[in-house]
């Protein structure tokens, strides 16, 4: 009896794991994907991005290998865990780093001598950017040392973003960024020249045991 039970189990497993391959198969893109998801109501299925620049897991470097439609199956003690590539594509990615300056209460010409202050003492190699950042700065990224991290378009404030992404500065370049509306005044160094990154969309499902 007991042989029987465990059969019907492993049988029903298997079953089960190769009917949620075949539904994969099926999916062919993002739209596909998310109607998917939302039928099947499980929280545990969702659309995920990898990054090549952000995720170095041992998944996320197989699955950028991949091309669209390529799946790999992960087996835990009670899951079936489906992943299935259903886009794949290169964006353009930006990164600087920046102190931020509150202009509020403060005229033009003081704004501009505390900025001249901080770039001289940086142009002359007194101090590194980061610690001007970490000093100065009242961004949040001020503890990282005014380093953004690669980011897309659309995460950063309109004036900041458009000025890095219509910069034509050289690589190393230290200028000013005035976004007078929000009494935001910045110093920007161009860490990084932009750069295309691969990223992918991946179906994940989970089937149980």
């Amino acid at each position: 009896m007991r042989l029987f039970i465990l059969f019907f189990v492993l049988s029903t497993s298997f079953i089960q794991s190769q009917n949620a391959s075949k539904e994969l198969d099926a999916i062919t893109d993002t739209s596909q994907a998310e109607t998917y998801i939302s039928e099947k109501g499980s929280k545990k299925n969702k659309l995920i991005t990898f990054n090549e620049a952000k995720h170095k897991t041992r998944l996320a470097q197989e699955l950028l290998k991949k091309r669209v439609g390529g799946k790999t199956t992960v087996e835990t003690d009670f899951e079936h865990v489906h992943y299935k590539v259903v886009e794949k594509y290169n964006v353009s990615h930006y990164r600087v780093s920046y102190i931020l300056l509150n202009g509020k209460g403060k005229t033009q010409d003081e704004i501009n001598d505390v900025r001249d202050q901080i770039i001289d003492k940086y142009k002359k190699k007194l101090f590194s950017f980061a610690p001007l950042a970490k000093q100065y700065s009242i961004s949040r990224n001020a503890t990282r040392g005014g380093d953004t991290g690669w980011f897309t378009e659309g995460r950063l404030s309109a004036t900041l973003e458009s000025a890095i992404i219509n910069d034509t500065h050289a690589l190393n370049d230290i200028f000013k960024i005035d976004d007078v509306e929000k009494d935001s005044y910045y110093i920007v160094l161009k860490t990084h020249e932009p750069e295309n990154i691969k990223e992918i969309k991946v179906l994940k499902v989970v089937e149980p045991k």
